[in-house]
Order: C-alpha cells, then sequence, then structure tokens
C-alpha cells in the first residue's frame, strides 16, 4: 500500500492527471466551439448543409431491426474537430516557444553599465595597477 500511495503521489502521476482533467475540459470547449461557431458558417457556405446529419442508408428499417446507416457527416465533423483542435495545440506550443525563445535572449543579453559603474571599475583597475585614476571629461 505504501508503494502505490508513493507511485500515486509523485509529481508525474499528479502531473498527467491534472493534464488529462485540463484536456477533457478543452476538448469540450473545442468541441463547442467547432459546433456552435465554425460549423454554422461553413454550412451556410455549402449550402445550409448540417455535416452531423449528412447519412446513407444501407438497409432499411424493418420489424424488429433497426437501419443501418453510414453517418459520414459525423466523420467529417470528427476530422474538423481534430484539425481545430491540432491547430490550436500547434498555435499554444508555438507561442510558448516564441516567449522561451526571447527570455533565453534576454539572459544571454550582456546589461548594458551605467557611466557610475564604469567609472567605479576605472577606478578599481588603476588602484591595482598601482596608479592614480585620472579625471574624465564627461565626469564633473
Amino acid at each position: 500500500m505504501k508503494e502505490f500511495k508513493a507511485f500515486a503521489m509523485r509529481g508525474n502521476v499528479v502531473d498527467l492527471a491534472i493534464g488529462i482533467i485540463i484536456g477533457a475540459a478543452f476538448g469540450k470547449i473545442v468541441a463547442s466551439f467547432v459546433a456552435d461557431i465554425i460549423m454554422p458558417p461553413i454550412g451556410i457556405l455549402v449550402g445550409g448543409v448540417d455535416f452531423s446529419d449528412l447519412a446513407f442508408t444501407l438497409l432499411a428499417a424493418s420489424e424488429g431491426a433497426d437501419a443501418v446507416v453510414i453517418r459520414y457527416g459525423l466523420f467529417v465533423q470528427t476530422i474538423i474537430n481534430f484539425l481545430i483542435v491540432a491547430f490550436a495545440v500547434f498555435m499554444l506550443v508555438k507561442a510558448l516557444n516564441n516567449m522561451k525563445k526571447k527570455e533565453v535572449e534576454t539572459e544571454k543579453k550582456p546589461v548594458e553599465k551605467s557611466n557610475q559603474e564604469r567609472l567605479l571599475e576605472e577606478i578599481r583597475d588603476a588602484l591595482k595597477a598601482g596608479n592614480e585614476p585620472t579625471q574624465r571629461s564627461d565626469q564633473p
């Protein structure tokens, strides 16, 4: 039991669980986005056709048996959902990579020293060399 508790409470397992929960919620958001925002304009463009209703019947319903129907419209809808999710994840990863790249560039970029810091460095270097610091023309 202790081993299971240690396994379940490890950071990776907890992170994975959080990722799955957020992923499921994101999936619902994307499904609503596709069904309620993306598909109506696409339906208008193709003549008011709702993809989810597209199907053809292989075998008509009879007494005691349901009809055999291939719902290719739902398949098209699922492909569109996938493409939108894939594009959204791509844009998210791209944005994160750009932010990380900017962060790395700012870390590598040397910080410009102020006049005061440069003057103090010159004084330090002159004292190390055993010379008197000279007065600069840009300082009073």
